[in-house]
């Protein structure tokens, strides 16, 4: 099963077109940390991150991970262990903080961008997260809530992603 976006504002899985928003300087093959672009290709997805205290756990066949307050997603280059991982935030590293006062990340699923081997400086925190507005991300893909929970449920643990 594959997620394909289409173009930068729509999003399709089986007979599903999702409204969606991606990286405010589009869509690149070339993709660098900070760029604010979303990765061209195709990627695995991760397992489901949430906010157990804002939403209850989704139905989906993804692993369901509780978002707790420790927990980053490590973007600091100069960390290449720990580059594009998640990571405990007391480390004195910079990182994504996952629990967030927004509502952004109470659903987010990591993209396998840069995520086997990483290669510093190439990007990182690539997610499939929620937006009230479809205003443009830093590179990652925005869904409303209501078409991320939809999509949670098509989803499959082998699902790859297809960003044209």
């Amino acid at each position: 099963m594959t997620l394909l976006l289409k173009n930068k504002h729509s999003l399709k899985i089986d007979d599903f077109n999702f409204k969606c928003c991606v990286g405010k300087k589009g869509i690149t093959s070339f993709k660098k940390e900070g760029d604010f672009k979303t990765p061209k290709g195709i990627f695995g997805i991760e397992n489901l991150y949430y906010r157990k205290d804002k939403i209850k756990k989704p139905k989906t066949i993804l692993k369901c991970i509780e978002i707790k307050n420790s927990m980053g997603w490590c973007n600091d280059i100069n960390q290449p262990k720990k580059y594009n991982r998640l990571i405990n935030t007391k480390e004195n590293i910079k990182h994504e903080k996952l629990k967030r006062k927004d509502y952004k990340y109470d659903l987010l699923i990591p993209i396998k961008y840069n995520f086997k081997k990483p290669i510093k400086n190439k990007g990182s925190c690539i997610f499939i997260h929620l937006t009230k507005n479809y205003k443009p991300t830093a590179g990652c893909i925005a869904l409303r809530k209501k078409d991320f929970l939809i999509m949670l449920k098509l989803l499959k643990k082998n699902t790859k992603i297809k960003i044209n």
